[in-house]
């Protein structure tokens, strides 16, 4: 069952960060745009899971997904909140439905091939691309919030981020957490600057804990998974 409700996991969030556009996101009140987001969802599902008969399964992804997706439009403004109850919901949704597949022995356990490297893909785009969205969001709020006014490259802070953490999920998968102190000091050395404004200073204390905690907490359930 931990083997499925994992593949399950890897396919939702690589359909969702992946393979889900910007006009699909900006879009998705489209029934028609909905309809292709579930059905991309449901394709990547059935192709991990490699259980080819098996029409259940990407048949209760399709209609999970988007009863899910038709929820959350109600709310018309992405907050944090919003963000993380959504992807709770359909992480939940798809335990339970991993649970459901064992009860019934439709599907026991991941017969397929490729597990690890499946869970790592899925992983390192959640590190990297995914946990993104949520820091993203944050920091828009902290920038509203206290007017500040940053300057740099358009989307600079947000490739750092992401290569940041892209750096700390391959430190835990080739085991060597220890090399993230080194990401520490030189991000720390290259911010001297910044760090003597106060305001400046705390939002980027916050981004940078906020992406190493997330890398680093992600990192450590894809290795998890990784061993079941």
């Amino acid at each position: 069952m931990e083997k499925i409700a994992a593949i399950l996991i890897a396919a939702h969030f690589i359909a969702d960060f992946v393979l889900q556009t910007d006009g699909m996101v900006r879009n998705k009140r489209q029934p028609g745009i909905l309809a292709v987001h579930t059905a991309i969802h449901a394709l990547t599902t059935w192709l991990l899971l490699q259980s080819w008969q098996c029409w259940q399964v990407p048949l209760s992804v399709f209609i999970l997904h988007a009863v899910i997706d038709l929820i959350k439009q109600r709310y018309s403004k992405e907050t944090v909140t919003t963000f993380i109850v959504d992807q709770s919901a359909h992480l939940v949704s798809l335990i339970l439905l991993a649970r459901l597949l064992g009860d019934f022995d439709i599907i026991k356990t991941f017969t397929g091939s490729g597990y690890q490297q499946i869970i790592a893909f899925a992983g390192f785009i959640t590190t990297v691309r995914g946990s993104g969205f949520l820091i993203a969001i944050i920091t828009r709020e902290l920038i509203r919030k206290n007017n500040l006014t940053l300057q740099g490259l358009q989307n600079g802070g947000q490739l750092i981020g992401q290569l940041e953490r892209g750096l700390i999920f391959l430190f835990f998968l080739t085991g060597q957490p220890e090399s993230i102190g080194f990401l520490v000091a030189a991000k720390s050395i290259l911010r001297f600057e910044e760090s003597k404004k106060q305001k400046q200073a705390e939002y980027i204390l916050i981004g940078t804990l906020l992406s190493f905690s997330t890398a680093i907490a992600l990192s450590s359930v894809t290795l998890w998974a990784m061993r079941l």
